[in-house]
């Protein structure tokens, strides 16, 4: 004997409502995608589900998942999937759900508000060339390894390549005003070459460059994140400035290599945190040293720099900048970025990926503010 429909629609609903939409990451059924579930007397359920964007590049992700969850339930015989496309008053609804205020509303930074729990770092360098992009997907890569729900912004805007490096090979979709930002080994990410053509030079001045940071700060659809990255470009233009502005709160992380006029061209990126008033959370010194096949290393750019650019910046700033870790440098660290999987999940075993889950690990212990947390005390009896 058959279960009943009821019976079986309810459990469909129910594994519905255990698939998640790709790019928001929350249920199909609580964001107003799911528009009409069938089931037949034979068992087969038919599925009506609404897209935010027709032509989403992530359907095919959507009907697998749809499928595997339903096909599960008891006395369902197959599943039949129709897409739809959301109208507009219901990507306004969604839009305004998801930011918790009228879809008109201008966007805010919700990094920069005073409850957000999110971490963020900035990823800095004095000069080009010292892997400040390798060391930023690669952190990335080992914190969503720990779990934990990162973001990377590629802020170079000039010379944006985190796409490549972190294999991001999807584009944003837009929901109203809202840009969904692709992923890829779990990390959320959005560069200025997601929206040019081909490999096209991007020439923009100051203006314009504060602006795609802000629109990549509000108008993204980030989510609920432990932890930010934005991979600055070198120096401290235009791009470091208007990011003191947008989010003062951010912390800076200063990667330099040993050698002593790079180290000398970091200080001062890294002192910058005085005119912002950031906060400096350490130094990585990249490219340390070539470990050879008789255990010898070989100091390529020397030694020390890292070492001597924290102990000056913690003269500097008045307070304690830490050598967060050594880079060795490594030429799958290379490889593996320009096929799109960072050295930290390629091969978690080398030397250069466990200096930087080091570097991650140290990252990821959050210092919790007790500012308005009750503490538990009482006043002594007397």
């Amino acid at each position: 004997m058959s279960a009943p429909t009821s019976t079986v629609t309810d459990a469909v609903n129910a594994a519905l409502a255990t698939v998640n939409d790709p790019e928001i990451r929350r249920p199909i059924t609580e964001l107003g995608m799911v528009r009409s579930v069938v089931v037949g007397a034979d068992g087969l359920v038919r599925v009506e589900l609404l897209l935010t964007v027709a032509g989403c590049p992530l359907k095919d992700k959507l009907r697998g998942d749809i499928t595997e969850a339903v096909t599960r339930v008891s006395g369902v015989s197959g599943v039949e999937i129709e897409f739809g496309v959301m109208s507009p008053e219901q990507r306004k609804a969604l839009q305004e759900q998801l930011r918790g205020g009228s879809a008109g509303a201008e966007p805010v930074i919700p990094f920069a508000q005073p409850g957000s729990r999110t971490r963020v770092y900035a990823v800095a360098s004095g000069k080009g060339g010292v892997g400040k992009s390798s060391v930023t997907v690669n952190l990335a890569a080992a914190l969503a390894a720990r779990g934990l729900s990162v973001g990377v912004i590629d802020a170079d805007i000039y010379g944006h390549s985190v796409p490549r490096m972190l294999g991001a090979q999807g584009k944003p979709t837009r929901v109203e005003e809202m840009i969904m930002p692709p992923q890829a080994h779990g990390v959320k990410v959005i560069s200025i070459g997601m929206f040019t053509a081909g490999n096209a030079a991007v020439v923009w001045r100051g203006p314009m460059l504060h602006r795609a940071l802000q629109q990549f700060l509000a108008d993204v659809y980030w989510g609920e994140l432990d932890v930010l990255l934005l991979d600055l470009p070198p120096g401290t233009g235009d791009v470091a400035i208007s990011l003191a502005q947008l989010l003062p709160n951010a912390e800076i992380l200063v990667v330099t290599t040993p050698q002593a006029a790079a180290a000398e061209v970091a200080e001062r990126a890294g002192a910058i945190a005085l005119q912002t008033h950031q906060r400096l959370v350490g130094v990585v010194e990249n490219m340390s040293w070539l470990e050879l096949p008789t255990g010898e290393r070989m100091e390529i750019f020397g030694s020390g720099g890292g070492a001597t650019v924290a102990e000056s910046l913690t003269r500097t700033v008045g307070a304690a900048v830490p050598l967060l870790g050594q880079i060795p440098l490594d030429t799958r660290v290379r490889e593996t970025g320009d096929a799109g999987t960072p050295i930290v999940l390629a091969d978690p075993t080398a030397a250069a990926a466990k200096a930087l889950v080091g570097v991650a690990d140290r990252l990821a212990v959050r210092r919790e503010s007790l500012l308005g947390k009750p503490l538990g005390l009482r006043p002594a009896g007397r």
